[in-house]
Formats: structure tokens, C-alpha cells, sequence
């Protein structure tokens, strides 16, 4: 089944590159430590996802690209014509010469409805390229205008007229210093429109995936390209194949929807996050050994102490005793930080994956008292080694992890919202103040869940 992308604004399509390439090397890397059959198949289960062929035996991107001022989507699609090695299509593409300035209400209430039939007319024609369609996975920020106002608005879209498709919103969490002063307001009203139009977001911070680039990749001089790969490695690791069941070697054709069915049991809680180990520069990979304890040992306590990368991680953070009485564990969690889930999903890939030890993951103090670790717990394996890790593993987490930034991203709209500043900006073009409350209520609601799951 196939995944066809949606690439929105400049963050949406200089990240949707950066997946396409990693997913095409990966795919095609040598040194996948697994027999030439099984390779094969793993790459043709990777092409039929993400890539369809066109008759010169290049392999063409399932994307459509949209942002309104050409620089970008040039940029992006002569770097995969140099590339020679993928492409995107010939008439993939939506671009206009004005863009959003910045302002969710242009980019929802003006592009939006002025460029909804040629953006829908080219997503379909995309999805008639699939033999099945899986689902939407939609790139885009929240904090511009393009990607975040236009993205709703298309996520809308693609709810209406195709509700039987799963829609995923890859979604950028800006910087919590950001260059753009109504990054909240922006931020508010894309994630509550979301939330009522995708079945999940996948949220990645620019703050941790800096962090990732300086502390674990030791990048000096870090680029927008520099973190895009770190990104696209790291949805790479969730999107690539893996076997549908242990002891199977067959591919799973339906990523999306396993995705859907092992990490949102309920619509009030869609919110997920990645992590990886291990993640190094090639340098030290050369000098590095790993083993499956050490590495499910670190990914562990990273969920429980919301650690974003294994450097730094909080050891002191302990699951609450199971056997405490709520207030009790209240004030655990408190006092240590530490982290409930809902679901999590371990991916794991390489050497020896079938040795894996995974009990430590299906602990119920791990996980909201709802839910057994039976139902909660997932874990997807390939001995086909992803990247240039010999071992590793991605877990991909419905958990309390956002509830900080979140709350703190409410908060610093609300006070502008309070003193009206730069609300004129937003009722010009039809975003009244209603729909900032409705924002603020449904978001206060998403943060009142996620902090109840502890209790």
C-alpha cells in the first residue's frame, strides 16, 4: 500500500527531500547485513510506499509539493533531478510568486480557498497513481504561514473528501526563542484545526533536534539541512519496512494504519513523538559497539525521564511503585518528572533483533491505568539494518512528553490574546476572536488529558 506525501511551505519541502533521500539510501545501501533476497524485498516494499517508476527507470517521489513563492520548490526539485538517482514528478508541483507573510489567517482563510481545487486536483491525480492508498502524510511547521495556515486548511480538505484515508501531519514545533512574534498565535490555531481533521501528529521539536546536531552529531555550525536529516532520519526509522509479525518475513503493507491502531486507542490523544539510538557522526560510529540491552536500557529510561537524545538522560527518574495509592504516585511523578504513556511502538532493526529482550518496556507503572501493557506495548522488527547502525531502534511514543511545551506555548499566546496584540492582523482576513477561544479551550482540554493520564 502506498503513502503519498504532502509537502507544505519551505520547512515541509526542504524536510520531504531530505525523507525521500534518506528512505532512497537506505533502501538502496549495500550493507543492509541480510541475505540478497531479503534486501530486495525490503526495497521493493520501500519503493511500492514511497516511490512509483516512471519508463526511464528513475524512481518518482509520491509527493505533491505546495508553497505560494517559487524559491524553495525550485530549490527542491533541482536537487532531486541532480540527484539522479529519484525525482519528483513532472506536474507535482503548486507554487504561486505572493507568499503568507507569516500569518496563519492568509495562509488558512486566502490561499487556502483561492487554491483549493488546482492543490486537490493534483493530490488526486497522485492518488490514482497508487495501486491502494494507505494514507496522507503531510509535512509542515506551525509557526509561518504557508505550512501551518495552508496546511490546516488542506488537512481539512483531504478529511472531507477522502475520510476513509488516514492523514498523518508531520509537524515542526518551532523554536522556543522563534524569529516569528505571532509563532503562538500560529502555533494555537494549527494544532487545534489538526487535531479535529488528523488521525495523528507526529510532533518533532526544533530546540531537541538542535540539541541532537551539536551534542550527539557535533556539528559546530549547524544548518536548517543539518537538522533536516536528523529528521529524516529519524522518520525514516519509523517508515521504512519492517516484518509483519515475529517470526515473519514478510513486510507489513500497512504502516499507516498499524501505526493508527498501535498508538492512538482514543481521539483526545494524538499527539506522538520519535527518539532514536543510537544517532552519532560517522567518525565516532567507527570506535562505537552496541548491544540490544544497552541500547533498549537507554531508549527506556529516555521515554520515562522525557529525555529527547540518550546524552543527558535523568537516571534518577524511576517508574511510580504500581502498588501506591494515587496521591501517593501523584507526588512521585511530580517530584521526578517522570513520563506516562499511552502507547508506545519499538522499532527495531539489525543484527540479531530476534535476541532482543523487551520486557522492561511492557511494565504497566510505564503506562496509564486504562490500558494493559498488553494493549499498549508494540514492538516491529527486521534483521535488515537501517542507515549505517549495524543495531537499532526507534520508539515512537503517545505519552505525556508535549504537555510542558505545550502548556507553555498556550500560555504565551494567551497573554498576547489578552492585551489584543496583533489580533487586527488575523480579523482582517475572517479569523475572528471566537476561533482563537475555540483554539484555546480545545487545547487546554488536549493539555488536561495528557496531564491526568498519570493519576
Amino acid at each position: 500500500m502506498s503513502i503519498v506525501t504532502v509537502q507544505l511551505g519551505q520547512c515541509g519541502n526542504q524536510i520531504g527531500f531530505e525523507v525521500f533521500d534518506a528512505l532512497f539510501s537506505d533502501s538502496h545501501c549495500p550493507q543492509g547485513l541480510c541475505s540478497k533476497r531479503e534486501n530486495e524485498a525490503y526495497q521493493a516494499s520501500c519503493k511500492e510506499r514511497f516511490f512509483s517508476e516512471e519508463e526511464n527507470g528513475v524512481p518518482i517521489a509520491r509527493a505533491v509539493l505546495v508553497d505560494m513563492e517559487p524559491k524553495v520548490i525550485n530549490q527542491t526539485l533541482s536537487k532531486a533531478a541532480h540527484s539522479g538517482r529519484w525525482n519528483y514528478g513532472q506536474h507535482s508541483c503548486f507554487c504561486q510568486k505572493q507568499g503568507s507573510g507569516n500569518n496563519w489567517a492568509y495562509g488558512y482563510s486566502v490561499h487556502g480557498p483561492r487554491h483549493e481545487e488546482s492543490i486537490m486536483n493534483l493530490i488526486q491525480k497522485e492518488v490514482e497513481k497508487c495501486d491502494s492508498l494507505n494514507g496522507f502524510f503531510i509535512i509542515m511547521s506551525m509557526a509561518g504561514g504557508t505550512g501551518s495556515g495552508l496546511g490546516a486548511f488542506a488537512t481539512q480538505n483531504l478529511q472531507d473528501q477522502y475520510s476513509n484515508s488516514l492523514k498523518m501531519n508531520q509537524i515542526i514545533w518551532p523554536y522556543g526563542t522563534g524569529e516569528v512574534i505571532v509563532q503562538n498565535y500560529n502555533s494555537i490555531l494549527t494544532l487545534s484545526h489538526l487535531y479535529r481533521s488528523s488521525d495523528a501528529l507526529l510532533v518533532h521539536e526544533n530546540d531537541a533536534v538542535h540539541k541532537i546536531c551539536a551534542k550527539l552529531m557535533n556539528i559546530k555550525q549547524i544548518s536548517f539541512r543539518d537538522i533536516n536529516q536528523v529528521l529524516a532520519h529519524q522518520l525514516g526509522s519509523v517508515f521504512q519496512p519492517t516484518y509483519s509479525e515475529e517470526g515473519s518475513f514478510h513486510y507489513r503493507r500497512n504502516p499507516l494504519g498499524d501505526l493508527m491502531e498501535n498508538l492512538v486507542p482514543h481521539p483526545e490523544f494524538k499527539m506522538l513523538g520519535v527518539r532514536n539510538i543510537p544517532q552519532m557522526s560517522e567518525n565516532s560510529l567507527a570506535y562505537s559497539t552496541f548491544t540490544w540491552a544497552g541500547l533498549l536500557k537507554h531508549l527506556r529510561q529516555m521515554l520515562i525521564s522525557n529525555a529527547k537524545m540518550e546524552e543527558g538522560i535523568d537516571w534518577q527518574v524511576r517508574p511510580p511503585l504500581s502498588g501506591l495509592p494515587t496521591r501517593g504516585k501523584m507526588s512521585l511523578n511530580k517530584e521526578f518528572h517522570f513520563n506516562t504513556s499511552i502507547a508506545n511502538l519499538v522499532i527495531l532493526r539489525g543484527k540479531d533483533v530476534h535476541s532482543a529482550e523487551l520486557g522492561a518496556f511492557k511494565d504497566p507503572a510505564l503506562y496509564t491505568s486504562w490500558l494493559e501493557p498488553v494493549h499498549a506495548f508494540s514492538v516491529w522488527k527486521t534483521q535488515r539494518a537501517f542507515s549505517k547502525y549495524e543495531k537499532s531502534a526507534a520508539l515512537v511514543s503517545n505519552s505525556q512528553f508535549l504537555v510542558k511545551p505545550l502548556d507553555t506555548i498556550v500560555g504565551k499566546a494567551w497573554n498576547m490574546f489578552a492585551s489584543k496584540a496583533y489580533i487586527h492582523q488575523y480579523t482582517k482576513f475572517g479569523i475572528e476572536e471566537e476561533d482563537f477561544l475555540d483554539s484555546f479551550t480545545l487545547l487546554e482540554q488536549v493539555i488536561a488529558s495528557y496531564c491526568n493520564l498519570g493519576f
